[in-house]
């Protein structure tokens, strides 16, 4: 046959003429199917869907995306909250750290933890090098959950506004001076927040409120990093901790404000309050921390006041982790600095950014905020292999310069 006919023309009407196959005709073609592209997500049972979705050119922007999951954990009703990061593709946008976050319940009755991640979230500034200042931070609450919440809605609001006063003074930031200030402040709000001075901006239904709608016996560990391109700048209050990789050596960037640690142990006594051996040292055997947010009904003793270290960034950084106490009650920082480099090693500095549905089903195109994901996934898992008892949120961030070279 010498062809086939796929279509009837009647007498009125002319066929369309056929577009030569050219390299402009080509172009014209690519043009029109840009904005769209077909993905396969996985369903349950295995069988791949088709689906259809609308995808900004690369000439209009990428946005930086934050893609999470939540499932049920084999051990029972335990929440596992799981997400990482999509950097910005777009060489015109600032870089922004690969990061992977896990937040799971564990063996405790109640999920207290909390974990606040905004990456540049003083793009507005003025200042040239403010786009690249980029916010994480872990609340481990204690007596209920609230006050590690309204910490994770609120306190780089705090930061962002003390930063953009100290830029308007002068234009190097304090950045000491700066976290203990917001330090100070996020501890007023919550006072006034627990005492009904100030109205709730979070609906909860946490057993607290509901015993004592106005309690102040609930506080929050708070340790806050702030990433900027040649700066890390590290604020911890309570006993959660920061931990930098750097050239496979752990170096730590806080200290846990233990009531039995000497400094630490001093200052309460001088404040007139007492460390009682119960269960381990608590003050006024009651709490087993002497720093954290909130907590009214033990100050003085118990100080709201971050120890704040500032550390220039290298080219041998390689990722930093936070994490509450879940994790490092049994797990050392070397340990968990060598599991983190393990994943970031393994799946390569260079690799590119994966896509939402590769980085939530586990499809093959690793990156590194899949690694991140991958790390902070295997260190939750170590410590609750070692019997962690209290709730697990660990953080893990890329810091390395070369991962897209």
């Amino acid at each position: 046959m010498a062809g086939i006919c796929c279509g009837v023309v009647g007498e009125s009407e002319s066929a369309a003429p056929v577009e030569p196959s050219s390299r402009a005709a080509r172009r014209r073609r690519m043009e029109l199917r840009a904005p769209f592209k077909f993905i396969s997500p996985p369903l349950d049972n295995g069988v791949r869907r088709r689906k259809f979705e609308m995808v900004l050119p690369r000439s209009q922007g990428c946005e930086n995306t934050v893609a999470s999951c939540e499932h049920k954990s084999a051990m029972g009703e335990n929440k596992v909250v799981v997400s990482s990061n999509l950097r910005a593709q777009n060489d015109a946008v600032q870089d922004v750290p690969s990061f992977g976050m896990t937040s799971v319940c564990g063996r405790r009755r109640d999920m207290e933890d909390a974990v606040s991640i905004h990456p540049l979230f003083c793009e507005e500034e003025s200042a040239a090098d403010s786009n690249g200042i980029h916010f994480f931070g872990v609340f481990d609450g204690h007596g209920c959950s609230h006050v590690a919440m309204r910490c994770k809605e609120r306190f780089h609001e705090i930061v962002k506004e003390e930063v953009e006063r100290k830029r308007n003074s002068s234009p190097a930031v304090e950045w000491k001076e700066a976290m203990e200030q917001s330090f100070e402040r996020m501890d007023a709000e919550v006072s006034e927040w627990c005492t009904g001075s100030t109205p709730a901006a979070t609906t909860t239904t946490c057993r607290c409120e509901l015993q004592t709608p106005q309690c102040d016996a609930v506080g929050s560990t708070a340790v806050v990093a702030i990433v900027t391109p040649d700066k890390i700048v590290v604020s911890n209050c309570g006993d959660s901790r920061a931990v930098l990789c750097r050239n496979g050596v752990a170096v730590p960037l806080s200290s846990d404000h233990k009531p039995d640690r000497p400094d630490e142990l001093l200052r309460i006594n001088q404040a007139g309050g007492r460390v009682i051996y119960w269960d381990g040292p608590r003050v006024l055997g009651v709490l087993a921390m002497s720093r954290a947010i909130g907590d009214n009904y033990l100050k003085p003793y118990v100080t709201s006041k971050p120890e704040v270290t500032v550390i220039d960034r290298t080219d041998e950084d390689e990722c930093l982790i936070l994490a509450s106490d879940g994790l490092w009650d049994v797990v050392s920082n070397d340990t968990a600095c060598g599991v983190a480099r393990i994943c970031l090693r393994s799946q390569g500095a260079s690799s590119p950014p994966s896509p939402p549905e590769t980085v939530n089903s586990g499809d093959a195109g690793e990156s590194s905020n899949r690694a991140c994901s991958d790390a902070s996934i295997l260190l939750t898992k170590l410590a609750l292999a070692r019997h962690s008892t209290d709730n697990v949120s660990v953080l893990v961030v890329d810091l390395r310069r070369n991962r897209r070279e």
